[in-house]
């Protein structure tokens, strides 16, 4: 006599999302789905993997400044005292960071050569505003300029100093500590 299983209504609810699924993604369909092999993964880790496929694949393309209502228009650094060019760059830091965009290296600027960065690189830059709470976007501020010195100045490893001195033979800047450290949201919890 055979025996059946009976699926767990959560089995069936995957197994009917997955299909759900393949076939919103069926214009999208190349390589990346291609590699999925159904039965290799559990059906839950097959579905989130395709959620973010899908994801990526409606995000709009938007300059970051675009993914805020109302739009991030903030004022020319040369407008604003101090004080104020102080708040309005942390408010940008925690809107960014509210977004899931993140700013690395940024300790070697002054508060006005970081506000500069973003309004000028940052904020216009077009990405993909993908909505998912595991898509986050670094900005590595330290290769802005892409001056190896700076990293190597600032914030390099001894070991990626001495790495980066063998395969260019060229000689290393003295370390100095960073002149404006900061504490910034990084995406950690």
């Amino acid at each position: 006599m055979v025996r059946f299983r009976r699926p767990h209504p959560e089995d069936v609810e995957q197994l009917l999302l997955n299909a759900k699924l393949r076939d919103e993604l069926e214009p999208f369909f190349d390589e990346s789905l291609q590699i999925l092999d159904s039965g290799r993964v559990p059906i839950r880790v097959e579905n989130e993997f395709l959620s973010a496929i899908l994801a990526w694949e409606r995000a709009p393309v938007l300059p970051i400044a675009q993914w805020f209502t109302p739009t991030l228009v903030p004022p020319r650094a040369d407008q604003l005292a101090a004080e104020e060019l102080h708040e309005v760059l942390w408010d940008m830091i925690h809107k960014l960071a509210s977004r899931r965009i993140y700013l690395d290296f940024t300790d070697h600027l002054s508060d006005t050569e970081l506000y500069r960065l973003i309004v000028r690189d940052i904020l216009p830059s077009q990405e993909k505003m993908v909505d998912l709470s595991s898509h986050c976007i670094y900005y590595n501020c330290a290769e802005v300029d892409g001056d190896v010195d700076t990293w190597l100045r600032f914030y390099a490893s001894e070991e990626e100093r001495l790495g980066w001195m063998e395969e260019t033979g060229q000689p290393l800047p003295p370390v100095e500590p960073p002149p404006c450290p900061r504490k910034l949201p990084d995406g950690s919890c």
